[in-house]
């Protein structure tokens, strides 16, 4: 389980066709303190460590599936050597929980159609599919791209966020444009409540 409070922005040094992708990952996390065999939310999407190094950077591998690519940005984006991710470590007992429970299970991929400045923040509007529209409410949690944020306003499967300037300082908003293909994971409450709401 995450938060979605990003402590890290990694970067793409590598990527290979293993059967699954294989991607290596730089960070500045310290990996002496990572095990093989954690989970690290990249981009919002939960991948297990399955290799460490610290040449000539500190770096971290994962494998991803097919079935991982074809669900999220990976497979709309690419992961192109030098794409910058977001990166969280998983939860720990005891940890602050900043942001909202973030399972690292992508649920689809929305498009970012719309961005300006408000204030110091920045504005953004994304269309999320047809099938997770219900998911999202005015003033709920979402993760974008693993990152937690609030919801302004819905308006059939459009959605806005706001993202204040300390959150694009330190993360890959600061670099978004529009057309971006966002991975999206509905508040797990939501999807609870809306499946109770089949049932009655």
């Amino acid at each position: 389980m995450f938060t979605g409070i990003i402590t890290d922005m990694g970067e793409v040094l590598a990527v290979e066709m293993r059967g699954d992708l294989r991607a290596r990952i730089g960070t500045s996390y310290d990996v002496s303190t990572i095990e093989i065999g954690a989970s690290i939310a990249c981009d919002g999407v939960c991948l297990t460590v399955v290799a460490l190094g610290e040449e000539p950077r500190a770096w971290f591998d994962v494998d991803i599936s097919a079935e991982t690519v074809s669900k999220t940005n990976i497979g709309r984006n690419g992961w192109p050597v030098g794409k910058r991710v977001n990166l969280e470590r998983a939860l720990r007992v005891g940890d602050e929980l900043g942001g909202h429970i973030v399972s690292g299970h992508v649920d689809g991929v929305a498009e970012l159609v719309e961005m300006h400045d408000e204030g110091d923040s920045m504005r953004m509007s994304l269309k999320a599919p047809e099938g997770l529209a219900k998911f999202i409410a005015p003033k709920g949690s979402i993760a974008l791209n693993g990152t937690s944020l609030t919801v302004n306003e819905v308006d059939g499967a459009r959605f806005g966020v706001n993202v204040i300037p300390h959150t694009r300082e330190v993360t890959t908003w600061g670099q978004a444009a529009v057309g971006d293909a966002i991975n999206l994971e509905v508040d797990t409450m939501a999807r609870y409540v809306a499946r109770l709401g089949d049932y009655r």
